[in-house]
């Protein structure tokens, strides 16, 4: 439906839609949701949208399980698409994939769209394909281990904030060492020599790392390698920028991430994403407000961020929402209730697309209730009833306008999507990650020379040295006992004193004797936390 339209609707229209429809006319670009609903049966012709240009205000989509978020998600990517804005989302379920090729028709797909003035058309859009570390079918996305840095780290690892700060520190002096932290082995082998008698000094100089601390951090890297987190980190790190591609026909890529075995480790992949957030605001300039965003980013299962997240993590998840809308991208949280998402991270969420929400425990109730209370003034005289009473692909709408101000809020039968409602087939995906160009710069790793190779390195010259001092001392050809009582003959003789004296100081300080009991201190430590690459 047109805005010429929604201006000729007649004195006869229902109340609600009358107080409603004013609140969706726009007159610049939109992505269109679907049709305003005024009760459980009823869908009028007014349509409801969301201005392009404030996509980078942000947004959530949230619901129970199985009410059509992923559905919702699909139809707000194939039209930024269209409109030649990028788009990325995490793939959860695989569901996504489907984005690439074009619907299946059926009498029920056209009958709903017709419903909601939709002119559907099966259509296929540009997607990209990646997998973290390669782990599931896509280009593999790596990040260094420097890049993802301590605060993220500790959020996977379940660190306190003592230990989380010992992380930090660890970085910093590997930093200020020249030791390059590329993946989990290199920080393991930096731990392991700062716990080291050689290596205690070192840090001691900087704050110190207690031995208990060191042990869980330890440990903890050991089990997230386990967990198959070895091949997320590592290089050639993915360039985040390329998240930002059009495709020849100006529409705009959709990059998928697809995320298998989540549950083995879902803070990995919440943090993960995180991660090309931040990376993002890091490294795109200013742009201001623009008619268009550059992308938008869509994060799934958001709950995951958030649990048991620290307040120093938490102020910089809501520092880089607030900030990151003047570099041109936007971010939509999806989840299943407002109430996994901090009030400061809320706040700045300008859409929001509810869908349905479940009051069957005392818990549910007070999030519903509290629900409600974040919805401007409705229209519809219990909101709680309609929020619980709506049926699958239908959602209670509230998006940013043109002028800054919160629309009213729309009870919303949404739109079909146009691509292909279910898993790709697996023979093109295969495909179409071989051809895709990114595949050439990221498919194979790089295992170039960094902190576990340099500490090994040490060790080995120590060991070398070592060995050379000891052949040297068994040329001369005496038996140990004869070189003994030769030793104590010359300290006997006062004109053989001095050229003792200084014999032995020449030993001891030479640089050969120290590296071999720092070899002897490395290799105890060697036998006790197993650094050696897998």
């Amino acid at each position: 439906m047109t805005d010429t339209q929604a201006e000729q609707a007649t004195p006869e229209q229902h109340p609600i839609q009358a107080a409603i429809a004013p609140g969706y006319r726009f007159d610049q670009a939109v992505v269109e949701l679907g049709a305003l609903m005024v009760d459980a049966e009823t869908v009028t012709d007014t349509a409801i949208r969301i201005p392009l240009a404030m996509f980078n205000r942000h947004g959530l989509v949230a619901g129970a399980t199985g009410t059509g978020k992923t559905k919702t998600l699909q139809v707000l990517a194939e039209q930024l698409s269209a409109a030649g804005v990028a788009v990325f989302a995490a793939d959860i379920k695989g569901d996504l994939s489907g984005l690439g090729m074009p619907g299946e028709q059926s009498d029920k797909i056209v009958a709903r769209a017709a419903g909601v003035g939709q002119q559907w058309q099966p259509t296929g859009f540009p997607v990209e394909f990646l997998a973290l570390g390669g782990r599931g079918v896509g280009t593999p996305l790596r990040v260094t281990m420097s890049s993802f840095g301590p605060l993220l780290l500790s959020k996977v690892l379940g660190l306190n904030a003592t230990q989380e700060s010992s992380l930090g520190l660890v970085f910093h002096y590997a930093d200020k060492a020249g030791l390059p932290l590329l993946d989990l082995a290199d920080l393991r082998a930096v731990v392991q020599h700062l716990t080291s008698p050689e290596g205690k000094p070192e840090l001691k100089e900087l704050g110190g790392l207690s031995s208990a601390t060191a042990g869980v951090i330890l440990r903890e890297l050991i089990a997230f390698a386990d967990q198959g987190a070895d091949a997320f980190f590592g290089e050639p790190e993915f360039d985040s920028a390329d998240l930002l591609r059009i495709d020849t026909d100006g529409r705009g890529v959709i990059s998928l991430l697809e995320l298998p075995d989540l549950a083995d480790r879902p803070a990995v992949f919440s943090t993960f994403l995180m991660w090309l957030l931040a990376d993002l605001f890091h490294d795109l300039p200013e742009v201001g407000d623009l008619d268009k965003p550059k992308l938008v980013f869509f994060f799934d299962e958001a709950h995951l961020l958030f649990k048991d997240a620290s307040k120093e993590f938490l102020a910089q998840i809501a520092q880089t929402v607030r900030l990151i809308r003047s570099k041109g991208v936007g971010v939509f949280f999806v989840t299943q209730s407002p109430t996994d998402v901090p009030d400061d991270v809320l706040a700045q969420l300008g859409s929001r697309v509810q869908h349905q929400l479940r009051a069957h425990t005392p818990n549910d109730a007070k999030a519903l209730k509290q629900t409600v209370n974040t919805y401007p003034h409705p229209a519809y005289a219990d909101l709680g009833q309609v929020l619980t009473s709506l049926g699958i692909g239908e959602a209670v709408v509230t998006v940013m306008s043109d002028k800054g101000a919160p629309t009213p809020v729309a009870w919303t039968r949404l739109r079909a999507p146009e691509s292909l409602m279910a898993p790709a087939d697996a023979a093109w995906m295969d495909a179409r990650v071989s051809s895709s160009p990114l595949h050439a710069r990221y498919a194979d790793a790089i295992d170039r020379e960094s902190a576990h190779e340099i500490l090994a390195q040490r060790l080995e010259k120590g060991a070398e040295k070592a060995a050379e001092e000891k052949a040297k001392s068994a040329d001369d050809g005496l038996e140990p006992h004869q070189r003994e009582a030769e030793k104590l003959s010359k300290r006997r003789t006062p004109t053989q004193r001095k050229p003792e004296k200084d014999i032995v100081e020449k030993v001891v300080e030479s640089g050969a004797f120290k590296d071999f009991m720092r070899t002897a201190a490395r290799e105890i430590a060697r036998g006790m936390f197993k650094t050696g690459r897998r």
